[in-house]
């Protein structure tokens, strides 16, 4: 009988440069305050959004110039690569491998574009194998860490005992902009920071879970609710305020469907690790899927830590799950661009 497939080892790396909340809500406030005039209203979202610090692949000052669609792709191509050598090494130390053991890569990523991708770049400095096989995935947006989770683990079992390696990366803070006056942007200026997470998937005896099974759910009708705009200064933002209620109202049933295509139910899952986009959607969670108010703990503690960094968000809580020890089935989810849930169902090693 073939080995199912294991999460061997989790990485997590954030880029050097850190901003403080309270120095981020002051630089939105010059930049802003005096060309938006219900910004003094938005502004409370810096204190509301359960954020103390984020990180940022480039200084806060950085940010506060004008600037275009060349110096922000630059700056992603670089501080991309550079956050995806550092989960990548952390994932393959922690799992007794090296970079040439890799078989298949799996990159996500939504917040830039790289043409050779993020893998190709870094092939000659992290160590990769020639025949290494790639595999680049964008556009799903908060989501793509749980999304990528599951393709890499449906690779990994496709090839028993090759070694399949995860990378979420992203670098959110290089959609500030502040020639663009809108709710969404000021938000997003609250809410996003830079990360990345890797995680090594093999179907193999040893690990610290095995995966069980994987769903995703798209609803009709809702390519508006969150997303990119393309524009000639760089990416804007797309959310709406209607998130946190959408959620409340539909994510129960969703999952509900996804696990009874495995035989499961939403009893049958002993812990949530959600993606935490915002404090008011974790609130939602809590509520939709009938947990106790605070169980979400460490969904509070990675976006006050790190802010919504997008893909790799769900896999930062994921890791400290796995260093406070992992219960009997932990499912993993996150909300992206679609409107799309996905889910991975992990098993406890014994």
């Amino acid at each position: 009988m073939p080995e199912s497939v294991k999460l061997v080892s989790i990485g997590t790396a954030v880029p050097p440069h850190v901003i403080d909340q309270r120095d981020a809500a002051l630089a939105s406030h010059q930049a802003f305050s005096s060309r938006f005039p219900d910004f003094e209203r938005l502004a409370k979202v810096f204190e509301s959004s359960g954020i103390r610090r984020r990180y940022g692949v480039r200084p806060l000052d950085w940010y506060l110039k004008t600037l275009g669609w060349p110096d922000r792709n630059d700056a992603f191509i670089e501080g991309a690569s550079a956050l995806f050598v550092s989960a990548a090494t952390k994932a393959l130390q922690l799992a007794n491998l090296l970079a040439a053991d890799v078989d298949t890569i799996v990159t996500i990523s939504s917040t830039g574009i790289a043409t050779p991708s993020l893998e190709a770049r870094v092939i000659a400095q992290m160590g990769f194998r020639a025949d290494v096989e790639r595999v680049p995935v964008f556009g799903l947006g908060c989501a793509g860490g749980v999304s990528g989770f599951s393709i890499a683990s449906r690779l990994a079992a496709s090839r028993p005992g090759s070694v399949v390696l995860l990378v979420a990366v992203e670098t959110c803070t290089l959609a500030f902009r502040i020639d663009k006056l809108t709710k969404a942007n000021i938000v997003a200026t609250a809410l996003f920071g830079d990360g990345a997470a890797a995680c090594i998937l093999r179907a193999t005896n040893d690990g610290i879970a095995e995966v069980e099974m994987s769903g995703q759910h798209t609803w009709p009708d809702t390519l508006d609710i969150m997303g990119w705009s393309v524009e000639p200064e760089g990416l804007g933002v797309i959310f709406d305020r209607a998130i946190p209620p959408f959620a409340e109202a539909n994510i129960h049933p969703a999952v509900a469907s996804i696990l009874a295509r495995s035989n499961l139910k939403i009893d049958n899952v002993d812990r949530f690790a959600c993606h935490p986009g915002g404090a008011k959607v974790i609130d939602a969670l809590e509520s939709a899927l009938d947990l106790g108010q605070g169980t979400l703990n460490h969904e509070r503690d990675v976006l006050s830590d790190y802010g919504n960094m997008s893909s790799p968000t769900a896999l930062f809580v994921l890791e400290r799950l796995i260093s406070t020890g992992l219960p009997r089935r932990t499912l993993l989810t996150a909300l992206g661009p679609g409107f799309t849930l996905n889910c991975a169902s992990l098993k406890a090693a014994a």
